[in-house]
C-alpha cells in the first residue's frame, strides 16, 4: 500500500484542554509519527472530586512509541505543556520547543526527575527541525504567553499548518507581533491542510490588541484609594507587566504573590522575553509600607481555591490582608465551569469592604484567541485547501467547519480519536482510535473509566457504613454487629439514633441466618450490605455506601 498522511487527534478536539494531537507519514500501520502538545485539563468536584489534572490517554502512542520521531510544543500553557513529564516516560521521544517554553519544559522534567537534555531548543522560523519524514518549523504568532508558535509541517504529502493557539495582534506588548506578509509566503507555495484554534469561533467581532487594555488598568489603578491587588493568568506575562506598569505609574511598590506568578516571570527574564519589568518587593518589606502605596499582582484568577486570591479571601496571606476600601481586580476571563469558585471569592471580598471589579465592562481584559472575522482572516491570508478545527468542544469545531465551507474551503470535523487520512483532495476518515481521559491522582495515573472516582462520587453522595461482625470458631456471631457511619445524619424517621437502628437490623439478620450463610463471607456480606442499605432508606431516604467486615476466629 502507498504511503499517506494521517491527523490523529487524542485530546483537544471536543473540549478546551488537554491537547494532544499525533500526525503521521507512511504505509498503513507503519507511518513514522510525532506529536504535537501534551497539555492538561484542570478537575471540578462536581465529576471528578479529588483529581489533581487531566490529561490524554495516550495508550495508543505508547504501543507506538518506537515510531514516533519528535514531541513539538507550541507553547508554554499548561492545556499545552503540562502532561509534558507526566507521559514522558511512556513516550521518551525528544522534545523540541522554542526558548521560553522549553525553560517551562525543561523545568517541568527536571522536577520529575528526567534530563533536561530531553528538550531542544528550537529556533524561529524559516530555521526547521527534521524529525523522520516531517520537517516542522516554528513560526511565531501572536497570543496570550510569550514566544506562541504555530507549526509549519512540512511533508512528502503537502504543507500542514498548525495555528496552534493564536490572536491576530499587530501591538501584543510582549512577545512577537502577527506578520501577515511571513504568513502569505508561508501559503504562497501551497499549504494542503490548515488545523486551527476554534475556540473563539462564537465572538462575532473582532479582536482586540492587548496594548489597549494598558491605558484603562492605568485609570483604574491610579484612581483607586486603598491597596489594590489585581490577577490574571501567571502565564500572561503582557498582562502582568501592563498591571506593574499601572501600578508604578500610581506610584505604587509592586509585590508577586504566588508561586506560578514568580515562576513565569522568573522564566520570562531568564529567557529574554521580558527586558524591563518594574522592581518588585517581597511582601515582607511590604508589609511596612502604606497600603495606599502598595499594588498586589497574584494567582488565582480562576478561584483556585489554593492560589493567593482565594487565601486573600479568606484572611492573612504572606502577612498581607485585604481592608475595606481595597480594590480587587480580575483581569482575565472567568473559563467555563470555573464560575463557582470566582464568585465564592468576590463573594467573600464584598464581605469585606473591598471593591471587586472584573471583565463585565470589556476594559480590563482581552481574549489571547482569534475571534470569527480574525479566523475567517488567517485562513484568507494562508489558504489551504482544508481547514480542520480544533482547540474546541465539538460545538466550536461544527461551526468552524460551516465557516469555512461557507467561504468555499473544505472542512473536517474531527473529534477525538478520530483518524483523518489528509492524503489525497478528500480527506476521508482512516480510522476510529480508542482515546479517553487520564486522572492524575495524587502521584497515582489511573483511567477514567478504572472506576475509581466513581466509587469517590458515590461515597460522596450516598455516605458510607462500616459493618463489623465477628464469628467465632463455631461460625456462631460473637457479640453483635456493629456499624461505623461516615457522611450520614445522626438521626432518621423514628428520632433514634441512626447507627442504633442499623446495628439492631443488621443483629436480627445475623441471628435470622441460617448456619450455611453464617459459614459463607460472601453470602454474609452481601445479607448485612442488603438490610443495611435497606434499613438507611427506610430511616433516612437513602442508601449508602456499605463495607462489610467479617471476622472469623479461627
Amino acid at each position: 500500500m502507498s504511503e499517506r498522511l494521517i491527523y490523529l487527534p487524542l485530546g483537544g478536539a471536543g473540549e478546551i484542554g488537554m491537547n494532544a494531537y499525533v500526525y503521521g507519514y507512511g504505509k498503513p500501520g507503519e507511518e513514522r509519527l510525532i506529536v504535537v502538545d501534551l497539555g492538561v485539563a484542570f478537575p471540578d468536584m462536581d465529576t471528578t472530586p479529588g483529581v489533581d489534572l487531566i490529561f490524554a490517554d495516550i495508550a495508543w502512542l505508547a504501543e507506538r512509541r518506537d515510531r514516533i520521531d519528535a514531541i513539538f510544543i507550541t507553547h508554554a500553557h499548561e492545556d499545552h505543556i503540562g502532561a509534558v513529564a507526566h507521559c514522558y516516560d511512556r513516550l521518551r521521544a525528544p522534545v523540541h520547543a522554542r526558548v521560553f517554553t522549553a525553560n517551562i519544559a525543561r523545568r517541568k522534567l527536571g522536577e520529575s526527575g528526567y534530563p533536561e537534555d530531553s528538550v531542544t531548543t528550537a529556533s524561529a522560523w524559516p530555521e526547521q527541525v527534521t524529525a523522520g519524514p516531517f520537517r516542522v518549523g516554528f513560526v511565531p504568532i501572536s497570543h496570550s504567553i510569550p514566544e506562541s508558535s504555530a507549526l509549519v509541517i512540512d511533508t512528502p504529502a503537502g504543507r500542514i499548518v498548525h495555528s496552534g493557539d493564536f490572536k491576530l495582534d499587530h501591538t501584543p506588548v510582549v512577545g512577537e507581533a502577527f506578520d501577515p506578509d511571513l504568513w502569505a509566503e508561508i501559503g504562497k507555495t501551497g499549504v494542503k491542510a490548515l488545523v486551527c484554534d476554534s475556540t473563539n469561533v462564537f465572538s462575532q467581532h473582532p479582536g482586540r490588541s492587548e496594548a489597549s487594555v494598558g491605558p484603562e488598568i492605568t485609570k483604574l489603578v491610579q484612581n483607586a484609594s486603598g491597596m489594590v491587588v489585581a490577577t490574571t493568568f501567571a502565564s500572561n506575562v503582557a498582562r502582568v507587566k501592563t498591571l506593574a506598569e499601572a501600578g508604578k505609574r500610581a506610584g505604587r511598590s509592586i509585590v508577586l504573590l504566588g508561586r506560578a506568578m514568580r515562576r513565569m516571570i522568573e522564566a520570562s527574564v531568564e529567557t529574554g522575553v521580558l527586558t524591563d519589568f518594574p522592581s518588585v518587593i517581597s511582601p515582607e518589606d511590604a508589609q511596612s509600607i502604606p497600603r495606599e502605596n502598595l499594588m498586589l499582582l497574584v494567582t488565582g484568577s480562576q478561584g483556585e481555591r489554593r492560589a493567593a486570591s482565594a487565601q486573600l479571601s479568606r484572611g492573612k496571606y504572606n502577612g498581607l490582608e485585604m481592608k475595606e476600601g481595597d480594590l480587587f481586580l480580575f483581569s482575565s476571563k472567568t473559563i467555563p465551569g470555573n464560575e463557582k469558585g470566582v464568585i465564592r471569592i468576590m463573594n467573600a471580598f464584598s464581605e469585606m469592604g473591598v471593591d471587586v471589579v472584573d471583565d463585565s465592562s470589556g476594559l480590563y481584559h482581552v481574549s489571547g484567541h482569534a475571534n470569527r472575522p480574525d479566523l475567517d482572516a488567517f485562513r484568507e491570508i494562508v489558504q489551504p485547501q482544508i481547514l480542520v478545527p480544533m482547540h474546541g468542544e465539538h460545538r466550536h469545531l461544527r461551526e468552524h467547519v460551516r465557516l469555512a465551507e461557507a467561504l468555499g474551503t473544505t472542512g473536517v470535523l474531527a473529534v477525538n480519536g478520530m483518524m483523518i487520512d489528509l492524503t489525497g483532495n478528500a480527506p476521508t476518515v482512516a480510522e476510529y482510535v480508542e482515546s479517553g481521559r487520564t486522572y492524575l491522582d495524587g502521584t497515582v495515573q489511573i483511567g477514567a473509566l478504572d472506576g475509581v472516582v466513581r466509587d469517590r462520587i458515590r461515597l460522596a453522595l450516598n455516605g458510607h457504613v462500616v459493618v463489623t461482625v465477628i464469628l467465632d470458631e463455631e461460625d456462631e456471631p460473637l457479640g453483635e454487629p456493629w456499624c461505623e457511619l461516615m457522611g450520614l445524619p445522626e438521626t432518621g424517621r423514628s428520632n433514634a439514633p441512626l447507627v442504633d437502628v442499623l446495628e439492631a437490623d443488621a443483629d436480627q439478620y445475623v441471628k435470622r441466618a441460617g448456619a450455611k450463610t453464617l459459614r459463607d463471607d460472601d453470602a454474609l456480606n452481601e445479607g448485612l450490605r442488603g438490610i443495611v442499605r435497606q434499613s438507611a432508606l427506610d430511616e433516612i431516604g437513602k442508601k449508602p455506601e456499605v463495607t462489610v467486615v467479617v471476622s472469623r476466629l479461627s
